[in-house]
């Protein structure tokens, strides 16, 4: 299962919103959602030994993440679905 985070400064609105579009992203890509784990959490509960194989975060919080063994995907805007499901394809 892979374990996808997404991450921002408070832990409530954009990275709710971040979650909901990658759960949205995972099935356009006609990708099995079983095989998926989608959370959110802020900045300061985020931290690399919780193993998260993706950390998706926006371009302000990028040199805060240290992915650890994962992949950091960093969008240019949060709320831009194209950018999100590009870089997803990239990186699973």
């Amino acid at each position: 299962m892979k374990k996808i985070v997404t991450v921002c400064g408070m832990g409530l609105g954009s990275s709710l919103i971040v979650e909901m579009n990658t759960k949205k992203a995972i099935k356009t890509l006609n990708l099995d959602e079983s095989k998926f784990q989608v959370t959110h959490q802020n900045l300061n509960s985020y931290s690399p030994s919780q193993g998260f194989d993706i950390i998706i975060c926006g371009q302000d919080l990028s040199d805060s993440i240290d992915p650890g063994n994962g992949k950091k995907i960093v969008l240019k805007n949060l709320m831009d679905s194209e950018e999100l499901i590009q870089k997803l394809k990239e990186n699973l």
